[in-house]
């Protein structure tokens, strides 16, 4: 009995220490879509969001060599962009506030999803929001649909 009772203590403790440092990236395009031919981006800047992650993903995106503007989503039609592009983030606090998931879509300008890439990083895999941003982006780029876990 008490070696039952310690295996499914120590089994516990391996789970939630997997959970601790679970992370995972994805990028996925729509069949059919090329992104090559997609030169000008509008990216959306989310009210709540007062870290910027609009510019962070803007200027990703001119790395790529690409034309990037942002802006609030009220402004987007005075742009004449090929895509707009969304994103999502979540934060979450251990200790200090960290980027626990960010998700990036891309949409033609008749709001059809051309790609979407999510990064998800747990307090023990945490990246910043450059970071973040870079993976979702460079993944979307890649143009096929990756995805990891690790712990």
């Amino acid at each position: 009995m008490f070696m039952t009772r310690g295996l499914l203590l120590i089994l516990m403790a391996f789970s939630l220490a997997a959970l601790g440092c679970s992370n995972s990236a994805t990028a996925t395009l729509s069949p059919g879509v090329d992104l090559s031919t997609v030169k000008s981006y509008y990216v959306v800047h989310q009210p709540k969001d007062t870290r910027n992650l609009h510019l962070l993903i803007r200027d990703r995106i001119v790395k790529e060599g690409l034309t990037a503007t942002a802006g609030p989503e009220s402004q987007k039609a005075a742009h004449q962009v090929n895509s707009i592009v969304t994103y999502v983030d979540r934060w979450m606090w251990d200790i200090t506030l960290y980027l626990l998931e960010l998700t990036v879509t891309f949409r033609d300008t008749n709001e059809f999803p051309l790609a979407v890439g999510k990064s998800y990083h747990s307090s023990l895999t945490r990246l910043s929001p450059e970071e973040m941003v870079e993976e979702v982006i460079t993944n979307i780029f890649k143009g096929y649909t990756k995805g990891y876990k690790s712990g």
